[in-house]
């Protein structure tokens, strides 16, 4: 039998998943490991769906999505992002995933690298490797209060390095960039001519702090963005989200695109349309929730004297176990699972800077919240 291509063979696996996965065959376990909003997506959006489904709306529609589609993603970034841009620079994507893919797919060549934050979401490992590139992280560290180190930045830079990825909020740790420091970043990625690809898929949630998009700063057509209607309306199966490109992208975009996916499905389109134009009061609802839980789960952690940091955006917890991981974080949650019943995320599976430390998801049920963290080791 022929090989399978070695950059694929070599790709490193989502430690988030593998600890899912054994979950999933314990019945009874507490599933804090996973970003799952609890909410049902409401009906307005579901009947847009149903409703698109019924009358017919079946056909392809063009690459970058349905007008109405483009026009609202084109209103909200001006409206909530101070980002300014035509619907020529918007492509409606399978969710972030493929947004974040297609973007690194864009500016990166085989052996090219690319600086993502560590701890930082698997999938910006994973898509470097898919790529044949090369992978480079820039710590987060829990003495900066899991701030970049800008200055130290150009220590990582070779003459390989096209672009650098930015989260914030950030999937795992709920920390947040400022606009001084997405000021810096784009200085940095100005001075070294890097490509900077910005994930705002939790935009809708900070907590005491606004959220900016670094591309309301661009000034030089350098800025790749994605955003997710998964995580703010609940839409994680309906896998729907959007790249918004520099200016002058729409034919490389169209042949991207098509290579790709064609286009999103027609009928969840049409419910994302819903989404962002309908009612609000449902995301300000769920991030009320996720904000009570955060709290109470704060109160349960600081009783038992359990370190945590306060997230400022997102729906996580990032949570400091060294005093009982001995090292080897990954191999203590498969532990805490089989033991306690409880599946949280380690934090190695973000990268070798989330050692000792674990992700937990605020945005599943109170109750369950509270009894799964109610079984962690105290100091």
């Amino acid at each position: 039998m022929p090989e399978i291509a070695p950059h694929i063979a070599g790709m490193p696996g989502s430690g988030v998943r593998h600890i899912l996965e054994l979950a999933l065959q314990r019945p009874g376990t507490i599933i804090l490991a996973v970003g799952e909003p609890g909410e049902a997506v409401v009906e307005p959006i579901r009947r847009a769906g149903a409703d698109a489904w019924l009358s017919g709306q079946t056909r392809y529609t063009a690459n970058g999505g349905i007008p109405a589609l483009r026009r609202a993603i084109v209103e909200k970034l001006a409206r909530d992002n101070a980002v300014h841009v035509d619907s020529d620079d918007v492509w409606v994507t399978v969710g972030a995933t493929q947004a974040l893919h297609q973007a690194m797919a864009v500016v990166l060549s085989p052996g090219d690298e690319v600086l993502v934050p560590d701890p930082g979401y698997t999938t910006f490992t994973m898509n470097a490797h898919m790529l044949s590139a090369r992978p480079v992280g820039y710590p987060l560290d829990p003495d900066r209060a899991f701030q970049p180190d800008i200055a130290g930045l150009g220590a990582l830079v070779t003459e390989r390095t096209r672009a650098i990825i930015v989260n914030s909020p950030s999937n795992p740790l709920g920390s947040t960039f400022d606009e001084d420091t997405l000021a810096g970043i784009l200085a940095f990625a100005r001075r070294h001519d890097l490509w900077v690809i910005s994930d705002e898929v939790y935009e809708q949630f900070t907590w005491d702090v606004p959220h900016v998009s670094i591309a309301s700063l661009d000034e030089d057509d350098r800025v790749f963005s994605v955003f997710s209607l998964s995580k703010t309306y609940a839409m994680t199966g309906v896998r729907v989200g959007w790249l918004v490109t520099p200016a002058g992208f729409r034919d490389t975009m169209l042949r991207v695109q098509e290579s790709a996916i064609s286009c999103v499905n027609t009928p969840a389109q049409f419910a994302a349309v819903e989404a962002l134009t309908g009612s609000q009061q449902p995301v300000a609802d769920a991030a009320a929730h996720y904000r009570a839980n955060f709290a109470a789960a704060a109160a349960l952690l600081d009783a038992r004297g359990i370190r945590y940091l306060t997230p400022t955006g997102a729906f996580y917890l990032w949570i400091d176990l060294s005093h009982a991981t001995a090292g080897d974080v990954g191999a203590w949650a498969e532990r805490f699972l089989y033991q306690e019943g409880v599946a949280v995320a380690p934090g190695t599976a973000f990268g070798a800077g989330g050692e000792g430390w674990i992700r937990v998801c605020l945005a599943s049920d109170a109750a369950e919240l509270l009894a799964g963290l109610g079984r962690l080791p105290a100091p």
